[in-house]
């Protein structure tokens, strides 16, 4: 079988979806449908603004479909009438339903974030770098009706850079998503595709993030906090208060400066700000006001500065 003879379906709708579609079309595969989630208001104008997903599909004349419910019937039985052999899925952002899962002869093909059975879920990037983990990677599997459940297919692992954050993960697992997911298709034209089950037992859940996840709680470790930070860059973005501020921290760095009080000020100076963790002190590097710029520690504090003993809460 050639990936030509397989009448696909791509389902995704950020960025991280886009490298896995060009893939399929550059593979060659009959794409007879791309499914996203509807146009939503974007910027301060609250245009309604496309999916990227979308606006790729439209530059190959891919029929794009954007039903806000995929469960109600008409929806599913549309996605019948396509008739297609393989469905593939990239944080489409929707549960598959039962009815859409048994469409497809060749079944519906998960391109997931993580090294299954490990970080299930819809935040996988973040939670391995809040979790300090130094590899990580992308799992192919077939979906089934839980979440991230179905039996692994294909895996490809990567390291994570000590100070790598969320949004540099984000991008090199988009490409690695991309290779893992051509390599599955290979060896499903190839007839030689194995699935493996996975221990639930292994599992681990990494729920969405939200915004109060970034409050840094300074009674952690310098080492974990500094993860944290890490983790959520570029959003939700880690924050903490200072002088009854929202204050928003992006580059940091762990030290082994011991200090009196978790979340004090230690020293301030064009080093960063350091501050005393529970164990260990955080180098500050780069800090934002609400509704301010992202400033270099030097330039902040030329206009914000700080004494050391001065509370971050």
């Amino acid at each position: 079988m050639q990936p030509q003879e397989l009448r696909t379906i791509f389902m995704g709708t950020p960025d991280f979806a886009l490298q896995t579609l060009q893939g399929l079309i550059d593979a060659g595969c009959k794409m007879v449908g791309v499914y996203t989630q509807p146009d939503r208001p974007k910027g301060r104008g609250k245009k309604l603004a496309p999916p990227p997903v979308k606006e790729l599909a439209q530059k190959y004349d891919i029929p794009v479909y954007q039903p806000l419910k995929l469960r109600q019937p008409e929806a599913v039985a549309e996605l019948e009438a396509l008739a297609p052999d393989l469905i593939v899925v990239v944080a489409y952002g929707q549960i598959l339903p039962k009815s859409v899962l048994e469409i497809p002869a060749y079944g519906c093909i998960n391109v997931h974030a993580s090294l299954l059975p490990k970080y299930r879920g819809a935040a996988p990037i973040n939670k391995a770098i809040i979790d300090g983990e130094t590899e990580t990677g992308i799992t192919t599997m077939y979906m089934d009706v839980g979440l991230d459940t179905g039996d692994m297919l294909v895996k490809k692992t990567l390291s994570i850079g000590p100070e790598e954050t969320a949004g540099e993960l984000h991008d090199r697992l988009a490409s690695l998503g991309r290779e893992t997911m051509e390599e599955t298709l290979r060896q499903l034209c190839a007839g030689s595709l194995q699935r493996e089950v996975q221990d639930d037992a292994q599992s681990t859940y990494a729920s969405m993030m939200k915004k109060e996840d970034g409050r840094i709680d300074w009674s952690r470790s310098a080492l974990e906090i500094h993860n944290h930070v890490r983790g959520l860059n570029p959003w939700p973005g880690a924050y903490t208060t200072i002088n009854g501020e929202l204050l928003k921290l992006a580059e940091t760095r762990p030290e082994s400066t011991e200090g009196d009080k978790p979340g004090s000020v230690i020293k301030a100076d064009k080093d960063g700000v350091c501050v005393a963790c529970g164990s260990g002190s955080l180098r500050i590097q780069q800090l934002q006001l609400a509704g301010r710029k992202r400033l270099a520690a030097a330039d902040f504090l030329r206009g914000c500065p700080l004494e050391a003993g001065a509370l971050m809460e």
